[in-house]
């Protein structure tokens, strides 16, 4: 079987402007006290592919312009909007206040299973990712509608975030998307 691999051209991606003026999927990540600036530009790697609405950093996790985000990032810091909070409780007051439900990524007790959540088309959500070692703060969490866990079946008990952020985001653009 001969393979071969798609040209730029082939697979039809968007220009910046297009980008920018494209419907979003009314999703927002929300990254709190995120150590890693590589994880942070992964971040809006997965945003810029789902076209998510929007990365809200929180706390003193990095922002643009960094070179460990431009870095991993690839260019998708100057195409998905961002805007920086200095704490994850205001950045979800500020979701609440435009009718998103929001949602830590934590492994909590009565936490929703990823593969079992399901949001409408329209449905306007967010999702909080934590800080590499600690997670999400308890306090972060009490302000959120839910949690949604990945489930995992080895010997560690968590992702990187990054990796974490793209599987949850796909799961919940997939659900979108097969609807």
């Amino acid at each position: 079987m001969a393979t071969q691999k798609l040209t730029m051209d082939a697979l039809q991606r968007k220009t910046k402007e297009e980008f920018k003026r494209s419907q979003k999927t009314p999703v927002i990540v929300v990254l709190e006290n995120i150590r890693s600036a590589y994880n942070v530009g992964s971040a809006f790697r997965t945003a810029d592919a789902f076209l998510l609405e929007a990365i809200y950093i929180t706390g003193y996790t990095a922002t643009p312009p960094h070179k460990e985000i431009k870095k991993t990032a690839l260019g998708a810091e100057e195409t998905v909007r961002w805007q920086h909070f200095a704490q994850a409780g205001e950045a979800i007051a500020a979701l609440k206040a435009e009718g998103y439900k929001v949602y830590a990524v934590e492994q909590v007790v009565d936490s929703l299973m990823l593969q079992e959540v399901r949001f409408a088309k329209d449905e306007k959500v967010a999702v909080v990712l934590g800080n590499e070692v600690s997670g999400v703060e308890v306090n972060t969490i009490e302000l959120c509608d839910g949690c949604i866990e990945i489930p995992q079946f080895g010997t560690k008990h968590s992702l990187n975030v990054a990796t974490a952020a793209g599987v949850v985001l796909w799961e919940i653009v997939r659900t979108r998307v097969n609807d």
